[in-house]
């Protein structure tokens, strides 16, 4: 019998991924309706560099052109995001440990900085906010079961984010920027130093 294939990455997102600036503007476009020039005022890039990686994911269909508007004789041109720039299990595992480091390298850079804006304009001050961190200490199937719990917890946020979106364009109700953060790694140094402890808040944004 022949031994079974790996799933195919799809090079598509694979493309789109490959680049830290491009997974830091599907970010945004997957929160917003945003152009070039906001974006690069946001991510504080320059326009060109912007644009181009815009044409990028454009061409490979992972934005698309939503409206155009005139803009100081010019013509400001405004993307969404197709698809979120998510990569599945099977596909991560497939990838070049330098890219999977280049990849958590981009987006703890982005955690960082939402970290340091949080501290600085009162993120934390919500009564319901949560921030936890849990030493544990796990066997192969504890990991993998583990692995699979924020999986099934990012597709439920995912629904929550889509009926949020729904109901905002119902009524006119207030946004709240909110900043989501699961991670599960291997932990560095000292493999006990606190180990089982556990610091819970009480919700959800870190």
């Amino acid at each position: 019998m022949p031994p079974s294939k790996e799933p195919a990455i799809d090079q598509r997102i694979m493309n789109a991924l490959s680049h830290p600036l491009r997974v830091r503007m599907l970010t945004l476009l997957n929160q917003k309706v945003s152009s070039p020039s906001e974006l690069a005022e946001e991510l504080d890039e320059p326009l060109g560099n912007v644009s181009y990686h815009m044409r990028f994911l454009a061409d490979l269909k992972m934005v698309k052109l939503v409206r155009t508007e005139p803009r100081r004789g010019a013509v400001e041109h405004y993307y969404e995001a197709l698809e979120p720039p998510l990569i599945s299990d099977e596909d991560w595992a497939q990838l070049p440990v330098a890219l999977r480091r280049s990849l958590s390298d981009s987006t703890l850079s982005d955690i960082a900085r939402d970290l340091k804006a949080a501290a600085d304009e009162g993120g934390f001050d919500r009564e319901n906010i949560h921030v936890s961190r849990m030493a544990l200490e796990l066997d192969e199937q504890g990991w993998d079961e583990l692995s699979g719990l924020l999986s099934d917890a990012i597709a439920r946020v995912r629904s929550i984010q889509e009926q949020s979106n729904k109901r905002r364009q119902r009524t006119d109700t207030s946004v709240i920027p909110t900043a989501l953060v699961l991670m599960q790694f291997e932990r560095g140094g000292a493999a006990n130093a606190g180990r089982g402890s556990a610091k819970p808040s009480r919700t959800a944004r870190a």
